[in-house]
């Protein structure tokens, strides 16, 4: 970031935090956020100690004020150390990208990296800690590397022997649906931390109970739970406003059609899904693909809550930068009964269907550690339908409900 970028951005931060006196949102908001209630209520637990956050530019308040800025300023605690995941603590780094160790430029608070040399916070850090706090908005998907990041605090933070504070927020996509194959044990990576589904249905507080049950991991965890959010709302229903949760996600729609397209995207040579352009994740398209003949193999299929729109774009940059594409735009028609991964499905196998062979797909662990194993993908170039799919995944989908009742915190 240039020095006049720094500027800017601190000057934009502190008009935020000025705008709090009268609140940015119009209505109240239904749902009250993890942090809200930690703020409102205080918690034991941290109750003057020396805290480290886990958070980035999606880890705010209700009227959109950073969580390490009003933890920092809170004399209830004291915030000693930051950690940023994937796209920094201030989200300034693009996706993949390793996060270097850096000062906050708001706060002045050293920042700890935990996308780049380690994915987990050292345990000499955490020794100088008293507890371990996290908050940051996830999107709902496995794959999403927010989830995996969660998971090695839960890890961390038992072999130091510190409490985990995880600050709930509303799981966008809701807290019903869960789609996928469980993750296979040799496919683990930060893209499948843990032996979950494509889509979870809960939200990050639960995940953490989740794994904690699951993995036996032994760890003093917490969460402040939200209030207001119950399992059929979805982030439209919240009354909250969305911040980006990385570059690509933008909007709410983006966290919606992150499976649907994003696996696809992940794991082709030959298949752009809108990134690059002004659509991240909204769409389908090759140099090769013919829309119309598409649209009609989809059409045929029992694929809910989704509509596709024939469209052609050249995108601006990444690896389809300047290449003129033809494709579909998907156009969400029911969210309550849109299926992401069963959308995913239908895409893989139309675009088999009417240019077989034409997908090219990269190597069979990309294609693995993003659905879960390494049988679907062949399955769908043999010929195998939608239904016949997603059979495979029942018996797997069956124990995760029972081991997933456990762990959830809302009705």
């Amino acid at each position: 970031m240039t020095r006049l970028g720094l500027i800017l951005f601190v000057a934009s931060t502190a008009l935020i935090v000025a705008l709090t006196s009268t609140p940015v949102h119009a209505q109240k908001a239904p749902v009250t956020l993890g942090v809200d209630v930690l703020l409102a209520e205080g918690h034991p637990v941290l109750a003057g100690k020396r805290i480290g956050l886990v958070t980035n530019p999606s880890g705010v308040n209700k009227d959109l004020v950073p969580t390490a800025d009003l933890l920092a300023a809170d004399r209830r605690w004291k915030l000693v150390r930051l950690f940023g995941p994937e796209h920094g603590i201030r989200g300034d780094v693009a996706a993949g990208e390793k996060v270097g160790d850096a000062v906050d430029p708001v706060t002045g608070i050293p920042v700890t990296s935990l996308y780049g040399k380690t994915k987990a916070p050292p345990k000499e850090i955490l020794q100088t800690l008293d507890v371990l706090v996290f908050d940051i908005q996830d999107i709902g998907s496995r794959t999403y590397t927010y989830v995996s990041t969660l998971g090695e605090c839960l890890v961390a933070c038992a072999a130091a022997g510190r409490p985990f504070v995880v600050l709930d927020r509303p799981n966008p996509i809701g807290g019903v649906l869960f789609e996928g194959a469980i993750r296979d044990d040799k496919w683990t990576s930060f893209i499948g931390w843990s032996p979950m589904p494509v889509s979870h249905g809960m939200t990050l507080g639960e995940t953490a109970r989740w794994m904690k049950s699951k993995m036996s991991i032994d760890v003093d965890l917490h969460v402040v739970a939200m209030k207001g959010w119950t399992r059929n709302m979805q982030w439209e229903d919240t009354g909250l406003h969305w911040v980006p949760t990385s570059p690509h996600i933008p909007h709410a729609l983006q966290a919606r059609l992150y499976i649907a397209t994003g696996m696809i995207g992940g794991i082709t040579v030959n298949v752009n899904e809108g990134v690059g352009y002004t659509l991240p994740f909204e769409t389908i398209a090759a140099e090769w693909l013919d829309p119309t003949a598409v649209a009609a193999a989809l059409a045929k299929m029992d694929i809910p809550g989704v509509a596709f729109r024939p469209l052609a774009y050249v995108p601006n940059y990444g690896k389809f930068a300047k290449k003129p594409l033809r494709g579909l735009q998907l156009i969400v028609t029911d969210r309550t009964t849109f299926r992401p991964l069963r959308t995913s499905l239908a895409l893989l196998t139309a675009l088999e269907k009417v240019h077989p062979g034409k997908t090219e797909f990269e190597n069979e662990r990309s294609l693995s550690i993003h659905w879960g194993n390494e049988k679907i993908i062949p399955m769908i170039q043999a010929g195998a339908d939608v239904a016949t799919v997603e059979k495979t995944f029942a018996p797997g989908l069956e124990a995760f409900a029972a081991e997933r009742a456990k762990a959830l915190i809302y009705r």
